[in-house]
């Protein structure tokens, strides 16, 4: 099934709109990318303007940057412990923006979008 993002069909009575259009190609949209834990896996996709874009769909390895020092290190995740866009993102093991991480280093902040950009990017904690 397509995801369009346009304006609702129904009004907040729950009354039928009728549409001014039918669905047009630049209101496409894309089911989101929920990167899981596990062995590196990318998928690309051609985004408008005929660019690619890397969509994460597992990933195992983490670039971490420690503040203090101004040092990155690249490390394997352990386990996901918080997510705040979704509780139920934690049994699942789905990574997203701002989710807390347990690295080898300790815990991290993810600060990328990897299903977005292709790779998985945090701050340490």
């Amino acid at each position: 099934m397509v995801v369009i993002h346009r304006r609702s069909l129904r009004k907040q009575t729950g009354a039928r709109k009728v549409p001014y259009s039918k669905k047009r190609i630049h209101q496409k949209g894309s089911r989101p990318t929920l990167t899981s834990l596990g062995e590196r896996k990318v998928q690309t996709t051609r985004t408008r303007g005929g660019k690619d874009k890397q969509r994460l769909l597992k990933g195992e390895f983490v670039n971490v940057l420690d503040k203090k020092t101004k040092k990155s290190f690249k490390v394997k995740i352990k386990n996901i412990l918080e997510n705040p866009a979704n509780r139920h993102y934690i049994r699942r093991n789905i990574i997203t923006k701002g989710t807390i991480i347990e690295t080898e280093k300790g815990k991290a902040m993810v600060t990328s979008r990897p299903g977005q950009e292709g790779s998985v990017n945090a701050v340490l904690v």
